[in-house]
């Protein structure tokens, strides 16, 4: 039976070809000698590996046929009208390139553009922005085609170079994003893992040897079996991204590592889809491996969980914890499932960390209940510590993970990376509150979710054996400090334990905390991406100025990096400025309508709002104009739709087009609530607010309008 290995670019095939397209390769890669295909070789082309085969009585495929140790493999070049495909056969050859080992589809009577020299009367209106680099750079060194880099070496925009990767696609179209970023050519070179061969590729097996080098996988995919031909024919960009990784991508969701890994990076620079490709390294490797997958929420729980099926419909999927295969879940449902576990086993750990027990674990504190001991309760504390915010942080980050139980514990514990300094009296003054706010738990016997994680991190430490041989983990920069106990006690301390994908920037739940002050010691295995995939270059540029002025921490109590840059090209960011809200629902309403009249699917389109309020609100005005919409809360936004939800729930998802409603409005009550706040968790609290309208906006693949009041 054939192997098929398809290319990006041949993956993007026209919506009227697809399905034949299809037809056609699920029929070659079971028998290319079957009636109809009509596979045949091309006389005088210059490759005499290139075959074309029939479609239909219209359309032709272009191939190349490639035969190692008695297997043939087709490599699909992609699919024109008959007498074009017999001419695009004729000129087009698959070679090797020598000076990086890497596979290369070019035309050999493609004439060669010669870029004019600067006269004495023609001056460049612009300098070339790779003017830092020669011919030779990246011809000899880089291994790019000649045309491609004198046309690199002319342009004069950002813009245009970014235009012209994109074009290119691949490798070729990486280093030239690259380039554009000023990177030396050693640092792309190894990046990329460029090697020197010398190689043409006249043999078929060097052809091969050199598609499965890590930078050809950005450009060809070997396919495995029918079901993933048929995803990466009928997906569309993001899931040719899933299948298609960067080689630094592919390195780090394939590598081993001695203990736990940071990855980090900007929205869209694909640290999900690296998760997501180790969690089916690591379950290839060991098919009986226990791997545990969890982030913050359940929507995005749920979203890697399809994400992993899409990639692999195959994966072993663990219905329970502890058992073989991916179990995927939220990281409060997860510190659920360690109670449902050991139930014997319970009591114990909550007399560890509350140094009493309740009656009712399995069940969870109302988020109210804060506020109802605020309101119960007199306190001497200033109204900066006798808030909601305050206390729960508090109780979040310094008293449940120590494992307080009383007033003397307290005022003895430490309270690194809190801003706001408490003396004796403030303390007893908290732990006061704090009281109260364990006597309402333990009278209706419900543990919180904070308290959940440290009881479940508690529990883990009891049993005789560890319940995961591999725990992965997105978004961390939203988690608790209990979270990550719970985390570190999931798994031994081995190869592999622990795998992190977080980015500071999008950090909208909770405060910054550092991983070294709960077992998980990163040092020397954290990398940084910083391609963007996702969003145009211009929309990147947009939602990182939201970030301006704010300081960032990551996980390991360092500052979050930048320099991210874009491998795609598109309209600049609008801003709408409106007056009122009634002016504001009819600019959503107006480009909804617009951008549905261009022929954009419903379904593409968002609109991000700050809170449910205001969903509902944007729902109604859609609705009356005719716009056909739902409102998102946990559920999958439907098909045919505009969706309209909150930022909050955006995390995690995209859409060609968004339009971001309510941005600037502030309520009284709200105001009122940060103006409460000490300084320092004022300032967490607008950093978050930052973050938060970072995420929404690079939610936006293509088009993104801001609506400001």
């Amino acid at each position: 039976m054939p192997t098929i290995i398809m290319s990006k670019v041949s993956g993007k095939l026209d919506g009227s070809v697809k399905a034949k397209a299809l037809t056609f390769l699920q029929k070659l890669s079971v028998d290319d000698t079957a009636p109809g295909l009509h596979v045949e070789p091309i006389k005088n082309a210059v490759d005499p590996r290139v075959r074309t085969g029939r479609v239909d009585q219209f359309w032709r495929a272009v191939l190349f046929r490639l035969d190692v140790d008695r297997e043939t493999h087709y490599v699909f070049h992609g699919v024109w009208p008959h007498d074009e495909a017999i001419a695009i056969a004729r000129k087009v050859r698959l070679r090797v390139n020598p000076v990086n080992g890497l596979p290369l589809i070019d035309e050999v009577d493609v004439p060669t553009p010669v870029t004019p020299p600067p006269t004495s009367t023609t001056r460049p209106t612009a300098r070339p922005i790779l003017e830092a680099y020669t011919l030779t750079d990246l011809v000899d060194r880089l291994g790019l085609p000649v045309p491609v880099a004198q046309q690199a070496l002319a342009v004069t925009s950002e813009d245009a170079l970014i235009d012209l990767a994109s074009t290119q696609g691949g490798w070729i179209g990486s280093v030239l994003i690259d380039l554009g970023a000023g990177e030396p050519l050693d640092a792309i070179a190894e990046r990329m893992g460029f090697e020197k061969t010398g190689v043409s590729g006249d043999v078929d097996a060097d052809v091969l040897e050199s598609m499965r080098r890590p930078a050809a996988q950005m450009q060809f995919a070997f396919i495995d079996n029918q079901e993933e031909l048929r995803r990466v024919i009928e997906g569309g960009d993001f899931s040719a991204w899933r299948v298609f990784l960067h080689p630094e991508q592919r390195r780090y969701a394939e590598s081993s590592y001695s203990g736990p890994f940071r990855l980090t990076g900007g929205a869209g620079t694909g640290k999900t889809v690296v998760l997501v490709h180790r969690a089916r390294a690591l379950a290839r490797r060991n098919p009986d491996a226990r791997i545990v997958v969890t982030t913050f929420t359940t929507n995005l729980a749920d979203s890697l969980r399809d994400t992993l099926l899409e990639l692999d419909p195959g994966l072993p999927m663990a219905r329970s914890l502890g058992q073989p295969g991916i179990y995927v879940a939220g990281v409060d449902a997860l510190a659920s499932a360690v109670l449902r576990h050991a139930p014997k086993a319970v009591d114990e750990a909550m007399r560890l960390v509350l140094g009493e027990v309740r009656s009712a674990p399995a069940l969870r504190a109302p988020a109210s209940r804060w506020r109802e001991v605020l309101e119960a309760t007199d306190t001497t504390l200033p109204p900066a510590l006798a808030n909601e915010t305050f206390l729960a942080t508090e109780y979040a980050l310094v008293v449940v993970p120590n494992r307080v139980h009383d007033e003397a514990g307290y005022l003895r514990v430490r309270r690194p990376g809190r801003g706001v300094a408490l003396d004796r009296a403030k303390r007893s003054a908290v732990w006061r509150l704090v009281a109260a706010y364990r006597a309402r738990n333990r009278t209706d016997g419900r543990l919180d979710f904070v308290e959940a994680a440290g009881v479940a991190a508690a529990l883990l430490g009891l049993l005789p054996t560890p319940l995961a041989d591999h725990v992965l983990v997105d978004e961390g920069q939203d988690l608790s400090p209990t979270h990550w106990q719970m985390l570190r006690a999931l798994v031994p301390e081995q190869a592999d334990d622990l795998f992190i994908a977080e980015d500071a920037h999008q950090r909208i739940y909770g405060s910054a905390i550092v991983l070294s002050r709960y077992g998980i010691r990163i040092t020397g295995r954290s990398r940084h991406l910083t391609l963007n995939y996702r969003t145009t270059a211009q929309n990147l540029r947009y939602g990182m100025s939201l970030l301006e002025g704010g300081s960032y921490v990551d996980l390991e109590a360092g500052s979050e990096a930048t320099g991210y840059r874009s491998a795609r090209n598109g309209p600049e960011p609008r801003e709408i400025t409106a007056r009122s809200l009634t002016d504001e629902l009819a600019a959503i309403a107006s480009q909804a309508q617009a951008w549905l009249a261009d022929g954009t699917a419903a379904d593409t389109i968002a609109v991000l709002v700050p809170d449910r309020f205001h969903r509902e609100r944007v729902v109604t005005a859609l609705n009356e104009r005719g716009v056909p919409v739902a409102a998102v809360d946990r559920e999958k936004p439907p098909k045919g739709r505009v969706a309209v939800m909150t930022m909050h729930r955006a995390k995690g998802m995209e859409f060609a087009k968004v339009v971001l409603a309510g941005v600037g409005v502030r309520s009284a009550a709200e105001q009122a609530r940060l103006d409460e706040l000490d300084e320092s968790e004022r300032a967490e609290a607008e950093l978050r607010a930052r973050s938060l309208l970072y995420v929404a906006a690079t939610r936006a693949r293509d088009e993104l309008v801001v609506i400001r009041r």
